[in-house]
Protein backbone atom coordinates (compact mmCIF):
# COMPACT_ATOMS: atom_id res chain seq x y z
CA UNK A 1 0.00 0.00 0.00
CA UNK A 2 1.05 3.42 -0.73
CA UNK A 3 1.83 5.82 2.15
CA UNK A 4 -0.91 7.22 4.17
CA UNK A 5 -1.16 10.19 6.07
CA UNK A 6 -3.83 11.90 7.90
CA UNK A 7 -6.23 14.32 5.97
CA UNK A 8 -6.80 17.23 7.93
CA UNK A 9 -9.77 19.24 7.96
CA UNK A 10 -9.85 22.73 9.13
CA UNK A 11 -12.78 25.34 9.77
CA UNK A 12 -12.66 28.49 7.32
CA UNK A 13 -13.42 32.04 9.67
CA UNK A 14 -16.64 33.41 8.88
CA UNK A 15 -15.20 36.39 7.73
CA UNK A 16 -12.05 35.76 5.60
CA UNK A 17 -10.45 39.32 4.43
CA UNK A 18 -6.91 40.52 4.66
CA UNK A 19 -6.91 39.91 8.66
CA UNK A 20 -9.09 36.89 8.69
CA UNK A 21 -7.22 35.16 6.13
CA UNK A 22 -3.40 36.43 7.75
CA UNK A 23 -4.38 34.64 11.21
CA UNK A 24 -5.94 31.70 9.28
CA UNK A 25 -2.71 30.95 7.89
CA UNK A 26 -0.34 31.11 10.57
CA UNK A 27 -2.46 28.43 12.18
CA UNK A 28 -2.49 26.41 9.35
CA UNK A 29 1.75 26.73 8.05
CA UNK A 30 3.17 24.38 9.87
CA UNK A 31 0.64 21.86 8.77
CA UNK A 32 2.22 22.97 5.21
CA UNK A 33 5.42 22.18 6.10
CA UNK A 34 4.79 18.19 6.89
CA UNK A 35 5.33 16.05 3.27
CA UNK A 36 2.31 15.02 1.27
CA UNK A 37 -0.03 17.69 3.09
CA UNK A 38 -3.62 16.38 2.91
CA UNK A 39 -5.98 19.53 3.54
CA UNK A 40 -9.82 20.05 3.60
CA UNK A 41 -10.95 23.12 3.87
CA UNK A 42 -14.49 23.09 5.49
CA UNK A 43 -16.07 26.51 4.07
CA UNK A 44 -19.82 26.36 5.56
CA UNK A 45 -19.19 29.13 7.75
CA UNK A 46 -17.35 31.51 5.32
CA UNK A 47 -20.18 34.63 5.09
CA UNK A 48 -17.20 36.98 3.74
CA UNK A 49 -14.74 36.13 1.42
CA UNK A 50 -12.29 38.99 -0.45
CA UNK A 51 -9.26 39.11 -2.66
CA UNK A 52 -6.73 38.47 0.26
CA UNK A 53 -9.07 35.58 1.47
CA UNK A 54 -9.03 33.66 -2.30
CA UNK A 55 -5.00 34.62 -2.07
CA UNK A 56 -4.31 33.23 1.02
CA UNK A 57 -6.51 30.00 -0.50
CA UNK A 58 -4.39 29.92 -3.50
CA UNK A 59 -1.22 30.06 -1.51
CA UNK A 60 -2.16 26.75 0.53
CA UNK A 61 -2.98 25.06 -2.41
CA UNK A 62 0.39 25.73 -4.08
CA UNK A 63 2.09 25.23 -0.81
CA UNK A 64 0.24 22.00 -0.86
CA UNK A 65 0.63 20.74 -3.98
CA UNK A 66 4.82 21.81 -4.28
CA UNK A 67 5.08 19.53 -1.22
CA UNK A 68 3.59 16.35 -3.39
CA UNK A 69 0.08 17.17 -1.21
CA UNK A 70 -3.71 18.75 -1.86
CA UNK A 71 -6.42 21.25 -0.71
CA UNK A 72 -9.64 20.39 -0.69
CA UNK A 73 -12.72 22.42 0.00
CA UNK A 74 -15.80 21.44 1.37
CA UNK A 75 -19.48 22.48 2.25
CA UNK A 76 -18.94 25.82 0.42
CA UNK A 77 -21.48 28.37 1.33
CA UNK A 78 -23.26 30.67 -0.80
CA UNK A 79 -21.22 33.51 -0.53
CA UNK A 80 -18.27 31.95 -0.85
CA UNK A 81 -19.55 30.28 -3.94
CA UNK A 82 -20.68 33.36 -5.76
CA UNK A 83 -17.07 34.73 -5.04
CA UNK A 84 -15.40 32.34 -6.37
CA UNK A 85 -16.93 32.34 -9.63
CA UNK A 86 -16.62 36.32 -9.78
CA UNK A 87 -13.11 35.69 -9.29
CA UNK A 88 -12.93 32.98 -11.94
CA UNK A 89 -11.25 30.27 -9.31
CA UNK A 90 -14.23 28.30 -8.86
CA UNK A 91 -12.66 25.46 -10.99
CA UNK A 92 -8.77 25.79 -9.59
CA UNK A 93 -10.61 24.08 -6.05
CA UNK A 94 -11.89 20.81 -6.06
CA UNK A 95 -15.27 21.11 -3.93
CA UNK A 96 -17.79 18.71 -1.90
CA UNK A 97 -20.45 18.75 -0.48
CA UNK A 98 -19.60 17.52 2.75
CA UNK A 99 -15.91 16.88 4.73
CA UNK A 100 -16.86 13.71 5.03
CA UNK A 101 -16.71 13.29 1.12
CA UNK A 102 -13.61 15.28 0.78
CA UNK A 103 -11.95 13.35 3.33
CA UNK A 104 -12.64 10.09 1.88
CA UNK A 105 -11.70 11.62 -2.18
CA UNK A 106 -8.27 11.42 -0.85
CA UNK A 107 -8.42 7.66 -0.38
CA UNK A 108 -5.26 5.54 -1.51
CA UNK A 109 -4.80 3.31 -4.02
CA UNK A 110 -3.07 0.13 -3.58
CA UNK A 111 -0.58 -0.79 -5.54
CA UNK A 112 -1.74 -4.33 -5.88
CA UNK A 113 -4.41 -2.78 -8.20
CA UNK A 114 -2.23 -1.42 -10.78
CA UNK A 115 -2.06 -3.32 -13.64
CA UNK A 116 1.81 -4.38 -14.30
CA UNK A 117 1.68 -4.02 -18.00
CA UNK A 118 -0.01 -0.21 -17.64
CA UNK A 119 2.44 2.01 -18.90
CA UNK A 120 4.21 4.12 -16.10
CA UNK A 121 4.34 7.50 -18.30
CA UNK A 122 2.43 8.58 -21.38
CA UNK A 123 3.97 11.46 -23.30
CA UNK A 124 0.45 13.51 -24.17
CA UNK A 125 2.21 16.04 -26.39
CA UNK A 126 3.36 13.64 -29.06
CA UNK A 127 1.06 10.53 -29.52
CA UNK A 128 3.17 9.40 -32.29
CA UNK A 129 6.02 8.37 -29.71
CA UNK A 130 5.70 4.35 -28.09
CA UNK A 131 4.79 4.48 -24.32
CA UNK A 132 8.14 3.98 -22.17
CA UNK A 133 7.93 2.15 -18.84
CA UNK A 134 9.82 3.24 -15.73
CA UNK A 135 13.01 1.01 -15.02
Amino acid sequence: MLSRRPVIVMQMPGQLDSVGARAFLEELNPLLDFPRPRLVFECSQIRYLDSAGIEMMLHCLEAAIGRDGDLKLAAVSREAEIVLQLLQNAGVFQEFASSDEAVRSFAVVSSEGISKSAPASVNIFDDRSPLKKAS
